[in-house]
């Protein structure tokens, strides 16, 4: 496919033009077939590294790239997935994405998370959960079965998307991020049935995501990442907005102030140091961050675990502060026990 128009317009010396919604889509698709020259596709990535995309720009892209993805079947429960794309790992902060997928899983809401298997430099969610002895699945089989064995899975992008993967992989290359960057953390392997765990780190980019989520309808949760990765920040909660049925909701505000000092937190960003972090966690030894057990209330509400906020935030007060036998004195498995047992009674959603 020659893309000669299209670089033209994103090169014009005026100024790059946005592409229209259908040009997008169809640069973009010829992009994830191996319809284009590696010279091409680099002019092209580079020129639309520098411009800021446009709304209709990232709903081509993405349509392009949907329709490209392998998907899964939501595991048989009546609560919606929660979706988190991990693609960027912990440098100064630790990692506690991990963490939050875990104390999903252990209340009973499936948990499926994609990433690529390189930390670059970084400690990748999947160093830690290897670590916690959950193994990336080679398969859409083995995701598959996993989700429906265990209810939480971590997914490879090429497993999903070879062509995605290719594209994400030109980064150590050319240098700079491409739109598949942008496009990755936006995928439902579920086809529209999860909910979508959405981040960016700056204001003009989740302005962007509001846009585009507003536009879609999707169902997602929307908060501003920690070093890139969709957890709140353990010293400072971030603003949480539930997308649904294209209205927003804000489930909590953003906290003013950054707390001085959190009570409890990885000595370290090693993959095995937070792995142990985590473990102690789980078992009510440390205490989860508040910003933490807030997010954990948030995709209660989402998936549907609880229809009334204030229950899903007195359940994630629970479940965080430790359910696990080595944690005597806890009283929250009764309540666990019967919020899920009501869900499972439920009609499937």
């Amino acid at each position: 496919m020659r893309i000669t128009h299209y670089l033209r317009a994103l090169t014009e010396p005026d100024g790059a033009r946005a592409l229209a919604e259908e040009d997008a889509h169809d640069l973009f698709a010829a992009m994830l077939d191996g319809g284009v020259s590696d010279l091409e596709l680099g002019a092209c990535l580079m020129a639309l590294s520098i411009k800021i995309g446009s709304p209709a720009e990232l709903l081509g892209f993405y349509r392009a790239a949907a329709e490209r993805l392998y998907t899964l079947r939501p595991p048989s429960t009546s609560l919606k997935p929660l979706v988190f794309a991990t693609y960027n790992g912990a440098r100064h902060e630790p990692n506690l994405l991990p963490l939050l997928a875990l104390l999903l899983q252990r209340i009973g809401i499936p948990v499926l998370l994609h990433g690529t298997l390189e930390g670059n430099g970084r400690v990748a969610s999947v160093y830690i959960l290897r670590e916690l002895g959950v193994l990336p699945s080679a398969s859409l089989m083995q995701a598959q079965r996993t989700l429906d064995d265990e209810l939480l899975a971590f997914v490879p992008t090429a497993v999903l998307s070879p062509g995605l993967a290719n594209l994400l992989s030109l980064r150590s290359r050319l240098g700079v991020r491409n739109p598949a960057h942008h496009v990755v953390t936006l995928l439902d392997p579920f086809a529209g049935a999860a909910v979508r765990v959405v981040s960016a780190g700056q204001t003009p980019q989740l302005d962007a995501l509001k846009a585009f989520l507003a536009a879609t309808g999707f169902d997602a949760l929307l908060l501003q990442s920690t070093e890139g990765e969709p957890f709140a920040n353990p010293r400072q909660r971030p603003k949480i907005q539930l997308f649904r049925d294209r209205e927003v909701t804000v489930l909590f505000e953003e906290e003013l102030v950054p707390a001085k000092h959190v009570r409890s937190e990885p000595p370290g960003v090693e993959a095995a140091v937070t792995a142990q972090w985590i473990r102690q966690a789980l078992a009510g030894r440390v205490p989860v961050p508040h910003p933490l057990v807030n997010q954990l209330a948030c995709c209660l509400f989402a998936s549907g675990y609880t229809e009334d906020m204030n229950q899903a935030k007195a359940i994630a007060a629970v479940e965080a502060g430790g359910l696990s036998p080595t944690a005597p004195g806890r009283s929250g498995d009764g309540l666990r026990l019967r919020m899920h047992s009501r869900k499972s009674d439920a009609a499937p959603g």
